[in-house]
């Protein structure tokens, strides 16, 4: 039995299916979001009965990934990737600051024939945001998708001491050890959102794996930070909530956590009809979980605190990332609006380029064939 027998568990394989669509729902507006959120958990303190209930649910964390699949999640697989197998793959903790962050149960689809293309998605969604592009990037490349540990389906550990637990150098860690266990030593990969951020450390600690990284939508952690203002706080201000210290966001977010999910995802599109109901059922499923809710604070507790001083300590230290970067922004969206991506990753990489496509943030979503056409001059074909 080699190491990748030992660590892959369930492996499925995906049959065909005819999609399908349910009627669209209409957005939530931020303003009356907010208000309902308050009133949502000004009740819930206010009452004994649904304090001890929250109390319960909050020691009833399931921190394990969904093994074995849920139905829907079998059924969303079979509709949007037919012929993809999944499987679990457990990972091991690293060090981190000196300290062993956990390790973690992967969810994995895998499809298609050609060199290893590995897709990480981004906040708040799953594996399943690649629907609209996986199938025809797996006619010419051997498509690895997952769930990044905290999200979906895979596990969702607790933290840990400094949230060491959804450091990027853990997260990273996760999908280097995924992409080993499936045989693939070397390999390219795509990063949408807090994806393109585990890509990012990916590169840092892993140079040697990453052949060419595409990052989608962001610029590095914390020149982010560090260039914030009013207008952007105002635009992001979940990178500023969900910091806050444990249980405050997750109180709010488990309050309301679809009203939350839906008013960020119509915030980040710009493309209505962008996310099919299909894909917003399979978001809910999982980030309605309240381990997930914790997790995905904890991801961004992380990205404030840990991971941006790994990244400047790399930068002070004069470390650059040498793997080719491909930067594509949505010219919608509030990235590319108020940053310089190419000039922010030119101070992390010696090897830069990059464009905007007429979309929002939700670029796999909302414009999966300027995508496409981006991704076939940049990936080295097979």
């Amino acid at each position: 039995m080699t190491d990748g027998d030992r660590l892959m568990t369930g492996a499925r394989t995906m049959p065909g299916a005819d999609a399908g669509t349910a009627p669209a729902r209409p957005g939530f507006p931020r303003r009356a979001l907010i208000g309902s959120m308050l009133a949502a958990t000004a009740l819930a303190a206010g009452s004994g009965q649904a304090g001890g209930q929250a109390a319960a649910r909050e020691t009833d964390m399931n921190h394990e990934a969904n093994d074995p699949l849920p139905a829907g999640a079998v059924r969303t697989d079979a509709l949007l990737f037919p012929g993809f197998r999944q499987s679990f793959i457990r990972t091991e903790g690293v060090e981190v600051e000196g300290r062993m962050a956990s390790g973690a149960t992967i969810n994995v689809l895998v499809g298609g024939d050609g060199p290893p293309l590995l897709l990480l998605h981004g906040h708040p969604e799953t594996h399943v945001a690649w629907h609209r592009v996986a199938g025809r990037l797996a006619r010419t490349h051997t498509v690895v998708m997952t769930d990044l540990r905290g999200y979906g389906d895979s596990s969702k550990p607790e933290g840990g001491p400094d949230h060491i637990d959804y450091s990027k150098r853990a997260m990273s860690a996760d999908q280097v050890q995924v992409m080993r266990a499936l045989g693939h030593e070397r390999f390219q990969a795509v990063g949408h959102d807090r994806g393109g951020r585990v890509l990012h450390f990916m590169m840092i600690d892993h140079p040697e794996a990453v052949l060419r990284a595409v990052v989608l939508d962001i610029a590095p952690t914390d020149l982010m930070y560090a260039a914030t203002d009013k207008a952007f706080a105002t635009k992001y201000f979940w990178w500023f909530f969900q910091i806050q210290k444990e249980p405050v966001p997750e109180r709010f977010i488990g309050a309301l956590p679809e009203f939350y999910l839906r008013d960020h995802l119509d915030v980040q599109n710009k493309t209505p009809g962008a996310v099919t109901p299909a894909a917003f059922a399979a978001y809910l499923r999982c980030y309605r979980e309240p381990a997930a809710i914790h997790a995905v604070c904890e991801d961004y507790r992380a990205a404030a605190g840990i991971d941006s001083r790994l990244l400047e300590a790399d930068r002070k230290a004069g470390r650059k990332v040498s793997t080719p970067i491909l930067a594509i922004w949505g010219e919608k969206s509030t990235v590319g609006q108020m940053f310089d991506v190419v000039g922010l990753w030119g101070q992390e990489a010696t090897t830069v380029s990059g464009h905007g496509l007429p979309c929002g943030h939700l670029i796999p979503e909302e414009d999966p064939d300027g995508l496409l056409a981006a991704l076939g001059p940049f990936l080295l074909a097979g």
